[in-house]
């Protein structure tokens, strides 16, 4: 069992890896030995340095503006094979910006269209290595998110494209699943979590009465990735502590 989530040897690929989900994500593949390459918004990784839920060290590290199609084809070298990409982007804009036509076409042009847009670029080495592709939606995908429809809709249409490619991709030894993440504690949660009267209802609705941790969603993705979930194709799985139980 143990050597079933092995990943010396291993070439890891985890776009929108230099803080929060991403990031645990990353560091718990390279604990088990995989050679891990992060893509974040920052020049350097040095620009990260001090910021709570970002962990760089041991990772290598690229900027790609992920909004900018051309950026993500520039991004590279890209490898001959590639034995997991986890695509953890993502964005959301407060005080209703979603509802703004450009606020909600740049959220979507982020959280969704740059995930196909990665997929496809780096299917060919997934191809090669027999490898997996893992994406980072959400529970919003099955619940109403009154103050962002734009983030509601981009994570409701991963997991469609993860069904999708699911399907399209397992021909070419490609699996294609998702992680579906609840209340996370990282710097995109903190609207909730940084207010007591807030954080308190959302816990309220948790039966497992905690927030989640990137350390959750990690252990996911690397059952996800490992031979363990070798027969598990076009699944979004959430993690949440039963918040969509409800």
């Amino acid at each position: 069992m143990n050597g079933d989530l092995d990943f010396s040897g291993k070439a890891v690929l985890v776009v929108g890896g230099s803080s929060g989900i991403g990031n645990g994500i990353a560091q718990a593949f390279r604990a088990r030995g995989a050679a891990v390459q992060v893509w974040g918004r920052r020049a350097t990784a040095a620009d990260y340095a001090g910021e709570a839920g970002s962990n760089l060290e041991g990772l290598g590290y690229a900027q790609v503006d992920l909004a900018d199609p051309a950026a993500v084809d520039r991004a590279g070298p890209t490898p001959s094979t590639l034995d997991v990409l986890v695509l953890s982007q993502g964005v959301v804009l407060y005080k209703r910006g979603e509802y703004d036509p450009g606020g909600f076409r740049s959220v979507v042009d982020v959280n969704l269209n740059s995930v196909m847009h990665c997929a496809l670029k780096f299917h060919a080495a997934l191809k090669a290595a027999q490898g997996a592709l893992i994406v980072i939606s959400s529970t919003a995908a099955y619940h109403a998110t009154r103050g962002n429809p734009a983030y509601n809709a981009s994570k409701a249409g991963l997991v469609g494209l993860v069904r999708t490619l699911g399907e399209a991709w397992a021909a070419d030894g490609v699996r294609v699943n998702g992680i579906a993440p609840g209340l996370v504690d990282t710097k995109m949660t903190k609207v909730t979590t940084e207010h007591p009267k807030r954080l308190e209802a959302a816990l309220a609705r948790i039966p497992l009465k905690r927030l989640g941790t990137p350390r959750d969603m990690a252990g996911v993705a690397l059952f996800l990735a490992s031979p363990l979930a070798a027969y598990v194709v076009g699944q979004t799985l959430p993690v949440d502590g039963g918040l969509i139980l409800a």
